[in-house]
């Protein structure tokens, strides 16, 4: 009988981010099912070779803190509405998981149980280990911060060795890819360039946070079912940035 050879999965322990924006889908606000399925099944396919995930998502589906703020809001409450929509989130997907059999738990940066289990490296690593998929949300649990930080500041902790920007774009663009059709993708650019260059892929504070702590970056588009795990095993997509 020919036997099924399968790809070593080329990272062990990993920080996504996910977008929030994305979760919506063709959807307005909220949720869109064949979204949040398809990621919960990208990440269980990841999960089965053994990978230890972290996720972090955003809450751009449901509320931002900074756009509140431009509509009156005061931005510290804004940013914690903005919080709290990333925990809604995070609830959704680890639903989702679930749903298809993947053992998966909720840690909040603010004390909220029994929503969810009170933010540590230390329970983090602990649940890693055992199996889980950990899902933290809440941001930094500090206004100001978005959860692009929080991503960065996660990663380091849980001592990723990669972290993973799941995006509807397929990489980073010398402009916005959506606005300009002569935006042209790169391949590999460094930490040094984003910054210089100004490319809008998350704020400057998340990436200097990964710059000094020796975090790799790969940004890539998520929502194309199966490409989470063909940059697990190390394919060529999406834009690596690195020192």
């Amino acid at each position: 009988m020919e036997q099924k050879t399968t790809t070593a999965a080329k990272y062990k322990r990993i920080l996504l981010k996910l977008s929030g924006e994305s979760l919506q889908g063709k959807q307005s606000y909220g949720h869109d099912v064949e979204v949040l399925n398809s990621y919960a099944q990208q990440i269980k396919d990841i999960h089965a070779r053994g990978v230890e995930i972290g996720i972090v998502i955003g809450g751009g589906n449901i509320f931002r803190g900074i756009q509140g703020a431009g509509r009156g809001f005061d931005r510290v409450k804004g940013d914690q509405m903005g919080m709290l929509a990333t925990v809604i989130n995070s609830l959704a997907l680890q639903s989702a998981l679930e749903s298809i059999g993947v053992k998966c738990k909720v840690l909040t940066s603010i004390c909220m149980e029994p929503i969810g289990e009170f933010y540590s490296k230390a329970k983090a690593l602990e649940y890693l280990a055992a199996g889980y998929v950990v899902i933290i949300g809440g941001g930094t649990s500090n206004p100001y911060f978005s959860t692009d930080t929080a991503s960065a500041l996660r990663g380091i902790e849980i001592e990723a060795e990669i972290m993973f920007k799941g995006t509807r774009v397929d990489g980073i663009y010398t402009a916005d890819p959506e606005k300009d059709p002569t935006a042209t993708k790169y391949d590999v650019i460094t930490f040094d360039e984003v910054l210089a260059k100004r490319l809008k892929v998350m704020d400057q504070t998340a990436f200097t946070l990964c710059r000094e702590n020796g975090l790799g970056l790969i940004v890539f588009d998520m929502d194309t079912p199966g490409n989470l795990l063909k940059v697990i095993n190390g394919e060529p997509i999406g834009t690596i940035v690195k020192e």
